[in-house]
């Protein structure tokens, strides 16, 4: 009897960075077999999350994820990363969930596995041919985290290996709250100083409590710039959702926060000229009248902001900005008006002649959770409003939706080399 050779598994690489794609390969199975490919992981709040896909393997009894399709699971066709942006909860698991890391000191561990079979549950009660544990990070080697708690500040600052100095980014995320530090320790293992900033918690002064005011972003953005391992006049804002519009209203009207460029995700212009968060606040209070529900009662804020003002102290006067701009939009947005805000912003600078400073990034059925690429698309989530906690609807369709994830990374990337990297880029 012929003595056949073990069926091998290998991903390379096994430990890389959480941008970085996947070779999977499996090799030395029967010919032509049928074969599930299984990836899972525990995340940090204890949620299993899992991916599967169903491969054939070839006349060599091999298969290859890179450029072999997948006749099921929770994706199809060739996608090579299939098996990572795919991921959802495993069955019976808690409802509105959302994979997030939280301490990006550490990676995200994933089993990848290969089953007999086209297998569509039950993974933990069926035999494993092979597995291989990858390491997924956020920080490279090198990198190194800082907390910044200097003039009032909650903030966390990721340095790249080396002295320096290098260009620097102040990363503004959204109305969720908390010290969200994942996407700043990529961007660091990418070349760049970036500080993670706190400022959605109000703060409490005497008898009163009230949110931070716009002079905490000049702080948070002079401390950056003014780091002995950042270059002070290559500092840019990429804002995400409610971080959009803080970045677009500093960028416009302060005389401190002057970036170089600035990269907003998901976000609008539309809040009252010179308001502080308090006010901003105040002023989408007044709409909450134009929250809607979904069948499922999943809130959809997406109408808040609408229609577009055409009062010119409703909304930030972009016309205004000296710096290059890239908008990245989902157009099936549920949470935030950002197509409409983006056209919107075109049009004012069409009209005030600086448009060539504009680039939009706009993608069909992709929702409001534009993130580092492959991570899973969640169409909708546990949300924590006024210490209510909300199922929010969020939108896009997940393989659009993670193709656009994967595309605005990489031209963010560019964007930021391009103005932050470029010696003899010339701004207004």
């Amino acid at each position: 009897m012929e003595n056949r050779p073990c069926l091998l598994l290998s991903v390379h690489p096994s430990r890389g960075l959480l941008d970085e794609k996947l070779t999977v390969l499996v090799r030395n199975a029967p010919p032509l077999q049928q074969l599930t490919l299984h990836a899972g992981l525990r995340s940090e709040d204890g949620d299993y999350w899992e991916a599967f896909g169903h491969y054939t393997s070839d006349a060599a009894g091999a298969v290859n994820v890179t450029t072999d399709p997948c006749f099921g699971g929770t994706y199809d066709g060739v996608e090579s990363m299939g098996l990572l942006w795919s991921m959802r909860p495993v069955p019976g698991s808690r409802t509105g969930l959302r994979l997030r890391k939280k301490d990006p000191k550490t990676p995200m561990e994933v089993t990848v596995s290969v089953y007999h079979g086209h297998l569509t549950e039950g993974f933990r009660e069926q035999a494993v041919l092979a597995s291989v544990l990858v390491e997924r990070w956020y920080m490279a080697p090198g990198v190194s985290r800082v907390d910044i708690t200097e003039d009032g500040l909650a903030a966390t600052l990721f340095l790249p290996p080396g002295p320096g100095p290098f260009p620097g980014l102040l990363d503004l995320w959204g109305g969720g709250g908390g010290l969200v530090e994942y996407r700043s320790a990529l961007l660091a293992s990418h070349g760049y100083a970036s500080l993670s900033l706190e400022y959605m918690t109000p703060r409490t002064s005497g008898e009163t409590t009230s949110h931070v005011g716009n002079q905490y972003f000049e702080t948070a953005f002079t401390v950056l710039k003014q780091h002995p391992q950042v270059c002070e006049d290559r500092v840019a804002v990429l804002g995400l959702s409610f971080g959009a519009s803080v970045a677009l209203n500093m960028a416009a009207y302060s005389s401190v926060v002057q970036p170089r460029c600035l990269v907003c995700v998901s976000g609008s212009h539309v809040q009252p000229v010179g308001a502080s968060l308090s006010d901003i606040f105040a002023e989408y209070k007044k709409n909450i009248k134009n929250t809607r529900y979904d069948e499922e009662n999943r809130v959809i804020y997406h109408d808040l902001l609408l229609p577009i003002p055409t009062d010119p102290t409703k909304k930030v006067d972009v016309g205004q900005l000296r710096c290059p701009i890239l908008l990245v939009v989902g157009e099936d947005d549920q949470n935030w008006p950002s197509s409409e805000s983006a056209k919107d912003m075109e049009e004012m600078m069409e009209r005030a002649g600086n448009s060539h400073l504009l680039t939009v990034l706009s993608y069909p059925k992709a929702g409001h959770l534009i993130e580092p690429p492959y991570t899973p698309h969640v169409r909708a989530s546990n949300f924590m409003s006024n210490s209510k906690k909300l199922v929010v609807l969020w939108g896009g369709e997940m393989t659009p939706h993670c193709q656009a994830q994967e595309d605005a990374w990489r031209k963010t990337l560019d964007f930021l080399e391009e103005n932050l990297l470029n010696q003899t880029k010339q701004h207004l």
